[in-house]
């Protein structure tokens, strides 16, 4: 049994604190990474009900309703459930939909009890899948059934809890992540915990973040992804041009234009003129020990070793702030816009009336853009309920945590915190806020193609040489990983789960 666990290092008062209007002091980790420790005889609502702002799922493993949402194996399991429970010969099924129209003065629900027997008998996956149900059901619970569904969830942290361990197994770690955002949810927590996990500088330090970041850039290949191939079609849009300017929306440290500029320095003719605008926000500066000047000067200290004339102009906001002032367009200029993993973060129809995400692609457009080039996660987490996000969620991280395994030790203390403040915020941000404070939104390839195709982008062909520079660029990783092409995109996947797509518009 796992014997490392922890829970980021949030007290109950810390919780508490946060709910009643106050983050409390300032929280510091007991090291710098995450043990998962168990919370003590936590009751989940210490004040009642609560009124957790969540999309409630009426959807249940158990549902005969639920076979299109459910693999062949736990359909396996929970049919075998069936051989196991019987109520005057009623199925698993049958006493669900017992359970969810039972109303009465007692607390003592017999299939909460049944629930109760089955849960030591299944596996972490089913633990997570069946504690989410019960979470995702926590606005249409009645007053005569909180109580027992309050000490059925608790029932089920505990021995999700015996059983995550931050140093386990791909889905031991995830499971580890996945019960914080459980009780980060139940507690109306889960933005308080997100922002800490997005390494505020108490912890860790830039030098520490930074390191964390090229970690996690090192050992699996998806922003590699991204810069590789949106480098190779942004060269291949601009090859006769003269006036160049790049629109960076997410430009980090700017190590993909190191390249660039390499690559036009030798160009027959002279290199052309290279403007950069980059955008950024308050982690790359705060990783980066500086604002966008550090890296302005770099890039244009690069650009004077090769002899490419250069200009850098910084928007220091977030991608949601960007207005046409913003962005220094000049006429004559062949124009690039890059979006590397950050148009999922802006809020769409479905979330504000602002609806920022549609508003950026129309600036964009109005740009008139020689190339756009947009990197995105393979996820589909934007506006689905709790529940199918949930499934979702473990599905997708389960595989970027297998191939986290493939090129990093299970021990290693900086893997696990790279882990932690690179991708468990992620996870805690998707499982645990909703509405604006759920930054993590992620869309399909094919839900991205529609959004682009009604701002009338159209889509371009990409050449050979992205798939083969991508393709190179692997060589150097687990042959698991696959690449792609399919509706115009490219795909980079683990085994047979699609996890990041690369297209091109104009």
């Amino acid at each position: 049994m796992p014997q490392h666990t922890q829970s980021f290092g949030f007290s109950n008062s810390e919780i508490a604190a946060t709910l009643s209007g106050s983050q409390g002091s300032g929280v510091c980790y007991a090291e710098h990474y995450p043990t998962l420790e168990s919370t003590q005889e936590i009751s989940i609502f210490a004040n009642g009900s609560p009124s957790i702002g969540s999309t409630t799922s009426s959807w249940s493993p158990f549902s005969p309703h639920s076979s299109s949402l459910v693999s062949e194996d736990q359909l396996s399991f929970y049919n075998a459930l069936n051989d196991l429970v019987s109520l005057g010969g009623a199925t698993i099924e049958d006493e669900f939909n017992m359970m969810q129209a039972y109303e009465s003065d007692s607390d003592d629900s017999p299939s909460y009890s049944r629930i109760l027997e089955i849960a030591p008998k299944m596996d972490l996956k089913e633990l997570l899948i069946t504690c989410a149900e019960l979470v995702g059901e926590t606005d249409s619970i009645s007053s005569s059934r909180r109580q027992s569904w309050s000490s059925v969830i608790e029932e089920l942290l505990k021995l999700i809890e015996e059983r995550v361990s931050v140093f386990g197994d791909p889905l031991q770690r995830l499971g580890a992540y996945m019960l914080e955002g459980l009780r980060a949810k139940l507690f109306q927590s889960g933005f308080f915990l997100y922002k800490k996990l997005r390494c505020e500088p108490i912890n860790p330090s830039s030098s520490e973040l930074m390191s964390y970041m090229h970690t996690i850039y090192e050992i699996c290949p998806y922003f590699k992804f991204a810069y590789v191939s949106s480098t190779v079609i942004i060269n291949e849009a601009m090859e006769n041009e003269r006036r160049i300017h790049i629109i960076d929306f997410q430009i980090a440290q700017g190590s993909q234009w190191i390249a660039f500029i390499q690559s036009v320095a030798h160009r027959p003719g002279g290199p052309p003129t290279i403007r950069i605008t980059g955008v950024d926000d308050p982690q790359s500066t705060y990783a980066r020990g500086g604002g966008l000047h550090i890296l302005g000067q770099r890039l244009a200290n690069v650009a004077a070793k090769y002899g490419v004339p250069f200009e850098f102009h910084s928007a220091a906001m977030c991608g949601t702030q960007v207005q046409l002032e913003n962005l220094h367009v000049r006429n004559g200029d062949a124009i690039a816009v890059n979006f590397p993993y950050v148009l999922h973060h802006m809020p769409d129809e479905g979330v504000t009336v602002e609806n920022h995400r549609d508003r950026i692609l129309r600036l964009v457009k109005h740009l008139s853009p020689k190339i756009v080039t947009i990197i995105e996660q393979e996820s589909n987490t934007n506006t689905s309920p709790f529940v199918p996000r949930f499934r979702e969620t473990l599905d997708y991280y389960t595989a970027m945590f297998e191939s986290i395994d493939a090129k990093g030790s299970r021990e290693d203390k900086v893997r696990i915190s790279t882990e932690q403040n690179c991708v468990a915020k992620d996870v805690v941000n998707i499982i645990a806020c909703e509405g604006l404070e759920r930054v993590e939104r992620h869309e399909p390839f094919g839900k991205w193609r529609s959004r682009l195709g009604m701002g009338r982008f159209s889509q371009v062909q990409l050449s050979p040489a992205v798939g083969f520079a991508v393709r190179e660029m692997l060589r150097s990783y687990s042959p698991c990983y696959r690449v792609w092409e399919e509706n115009g995109g490219l795909y980079l996947g683990w085994k047979n789960r699609a996890m990041s797509t690369c297209s091109a518009w104009r």
